[in-house]
């Protein structure tokens, strides 16, 4: 996004098909998670492509506050100086904007770190709950406080009260992040630590992605199943030397949906089957549909026609790209449902609500549960000034209306700067208007 005032709205012409390439915008969860372990092994990381975008910059300042020193060097690569796991700034007020998977593992992080730390973000960020977290650090003998209402952000944390101990439980049908902050500031406490879900656990391929690239740090996590983690004594953080990150899966769903019902085929570059992301199964969700799916190793190509089959799925593991689903339920021929996606209440806005309200403005009918939707695709689609929410997803996953052949005015586009700045540039890219 430019420098320029953030625009109030962008109209989409009715769009007839849908054909090319993309290279992919680094993931937006690798990276801050790379970015933070980076900054907490021993020795230099060099990262390359590292998403450029509004949550990665959060994540950054935040490091730099924190006195972690980084470059930017030429071919989109940033070398980070390890600080051994101990930040050199013992005092900081850190400002996390509504990055998620920023505030959650720093939080862990620092309080573990044992210094006198404030950590805040926008007024959403204050209704995204971390209770459980902070229940489960207290639980391990760290001070972290409420700022404001309990449960929820602003935190101060404090040096701890008393040794950590070596066992500690979390909620793990709330948010995936919870578990992913506890392991990554487990090498931080003396002993090791095990961990233990309560319940089931939500979005395991995020957890996934945690446990991967700890390894590539030099940290080997020993599971049970999703249940049971363990992180043993003496466990350090080494930098793995040059890493690089893969293209956002979230993001290609939207691409490869384009591809689905726009014709195609659409290739993204950057993912594909070696991807540690689990959002890469939304292309399984596609050929379920009716699309026709290519693989290579690191990248996916996708094309059809619309109308294509409902489906009825649980997408527990997909939350992210699930959006996407129910967007491409539009285009099915009967109804679909999206099953098991309750953390979408408590995301960058309550994404089942928001889902439910837009839908209905092109004309689907549409019903929402507390962790369900089923959406009932029109006879036509209605063309529609579609609301946004400050959430990048909804901003994306709408623009695929479009493709409808309708005409589509999307609210304050610029909300795709958490992740995706160049979208609607790389979406128009691969579009092209009827009668164009």
């Amino acid at each position: 996004m430019s420098a320029a005032s953030p625009r109030a709205f962008l109209d989409l012409a009715p769009l007839a098909l849908a054909r090319g390439a993309v290279r992919l915008p680094g993931s937006k969860s690798i990276s801050n998670r790379s970015l933070l372990l980076a900054a907490l092994a021993e020795g230099p990381t060099v990262l390359d492509s590292v998403l450029e975008a509004d949550d990665t910059a959060r994540m950054l300042q935040a490091l730099d506050r924190l006195g972690v020193k980084t470059q930017v060097l030429g071919g989109h690569q940033l070398r980070v100086e390890g600080t051994g796991g101990a930040f050199p700034v013992r005092e900081a007020d850190l400002f996390l904007g509504n990055a998620g998977t920023a505030f959650r593992p720093l939080t862990a992080v620092l309080a573990a770190c044992g210094g006198h730390y404030r950590l805040s973000g926008v007024p959403r960020m204050r209704e995204r709950p971390v209770g459980d977290l902070v229940d489960a650090l207290d639980a391990l003998g760290m001070d972290v406080r409420y700022a404001g209402q309990k449960g929820y952000p602003p935190l101060e944390i404090f040096p701890a009260r008393r040794r950590a101990g070596s066992q500690v439980s979390v909620r793990g049908d709330a948010s995936s992040q919870f578990l992913t902050a506890l392991l990554m500031a487990a090498p931080l406490l003396e002993g090791g630590l095990e961990i233990a879900v309560d319940g089931p656990l939500i979005s395991k391929p995020y957890v996934g992605i945690t446990l991967a690239l700890m390894q590539r740090f030099g940290v080997t996590v020993e599971q049970d199943g999703w249940q049971r983690f363990r992180v043993p004594a003496g466990a350090a953080y080494r930098s793995p030397g040059p890493l690089l990150v893969e293209g956002d899966a979230s993001a290609a769903s939207y691409f490869l949906a384009a591809g689905a019902i726009g014709g195609g085929p659409v290739r993204v570059q950057g993912v594909g089957r070696d991807s540690i992301q689990g959002d890469v199964a939304f292309a399984r969700v596609l050929e379920q549909m009716g699309a026709q799916v290519r693989w290579g190793p690191d990248w996916i190509e996708a094309e059809g026609r619309a109308p294509l089959r409902p489906v009825d799925l649980d997408l527990n593991a997909i939350p992210d790209a699930a959006m996407t689903v129910a967007v491409l339920a539009l285009f099915a021929t009967g109804p679909s449902v999206l099953r098991n996606i309750g953390s979408w209440r408590v995301k960058e806005t309550d994404r089942i609500a928001a889902m439910a309200t837009e839908l209905r403005k092109v004309g689907a009918r549409v019903e929402a549960g507390p962790d369900w939707l089923s959406v009932s695709p029109p006879a036509q689609l209605q063309p529609a000034r579609i609301d946004t929410y400050d959430d990048h997803r909804m901003a994306m996953c709408f623009s695929l209306v479009a493709l409808g052949g309708v005409a589509v005015r999307v609210m304050d586009p610029d909300c795709v700067a958490k992740t995706f700045p160049e979208y609607f540039t790389c979406f128009a890219a691969l579009t092209a208007a009827r009668g164009a």
